[in-house]
């Protein structure tokens, strides 16, 4: 009998252990990991060695910021000119994608990457595996927007795979309009009044926005003054994602993944990804 209540007891501690571990990995993997500029820290950023070396980290996801040329070609880039991420200072609207693709984007970091290229939004597209996916920052206006269309048209992911993020609400709004198969999220950072020491926009503020404008979700910058469950319970009853910028430290990402965040942007994809995963 006693050996029949040992053998029921263990029995029950590992159906135990087991619902523990499977509900620690699932907690660990709900977050998707999107690799800001590619693996930016490690590579010179929004080029096509830092965004494959994203996939080898483990990212699911890349994040790369994207500008119109002259001649209405959608480059990589995070900057408007090119003085801090290659050898001369063009203004990426007045150059030509040919004038563009002369410079040395990857010098800069260091001399493994000299040469590296600007690349087009369709070879990012290009090198995006299957079931994983690309946030699309738009650093211009909404005249990106028809070009955008086109290259996301002749492209081989599915919509799923492809996320719309900006800034400018004008950009959403057209995207919405004009690519509505595809989510876009609404960008947001906070300043704190010097006068009152509060933090703007409030959620109620950002809630009338993300109502206008039609957005799928918000993609926060990382503020864990304002960003608590209350902001996030706002945001689910309304049925909108939720989503972080920029994380590099294991203890924010542990933050926000309590807070059920559905992606963290970071420079550090692997390491962030590990801080989630628990004992």
């Amino acid at each position: 009998m006693h050996q029949h209540n040992f053998l029921l007891r263990s029995l029950a501690f590992l159906i135990l252990l087991g619902v523990h571990s499977a509900w620690d990995t699932q907690m660990a993997s709900a977050q998707l990991i999107i690799a800001h500029r590619g693996a930016s820290a490690e590579a010179p950023e929004n080029t096509l060695a830092a965004f494959k070396l994203a996939w080898k980290k483990g990212a699911d996801g890349i994040e790369g910021d994207f500008y119109l040329s002259r001649d209405g070609q959608i480059v990589t880039i995070h900057d408007a000119t090119t003085k801090r991420t290659a050898n001369k200072n063009l203004v990426v609207a007045d150059s030509t994608l040919a004038q563009l693709r002369k410079l040395d984007f990857g010098s800069w970091k260091s001399k493994e990457y000299a040469g590296e290229r600007i690349p087009t939004l369709s070879e990012v597209l290009a090198i995006v595996p299957p079931g994983k996916k690309i946030f699309i920052e738009i650093k211009c206006g909404p005249e990106i927007v028809p070009e955008l269309k086109n290259v996301l048209s002749t492209s081989k992911l599915n919509p799923s795979q492809t996320i719309v993020i900006a800034f400018d609400k004008k950009v959403i709004v057209a995207v919405k309009d004009q690519i509505p198969q595809i989510k876009a999220y609404w960008l947001t950072g906070f300043k704190r009044s010097k006068l009152t020491g509060k933090w703007h926009p409030t959620i109620a503020t950002l809630m009338k926005t993300l109502k206008a404008i039609g957005a799928d979700g918000l993609d926060t910058q990382n503020n864990m003054a304002i960003v608590n469950a209350d902001f996030v319970k706002t945001l689910r009853a309304a049925e909108l994602e939720f989503h972080v910028w920029t994380i590099d430290k294991p203890s924010e990402a542990r933050y926000f993944q309590r807070l059920g965040a559905d992606s963290l942007t970071t420079n550090h994809a692997k390491e962030i990804r590990q801080s989630l995963v628990r004992p």
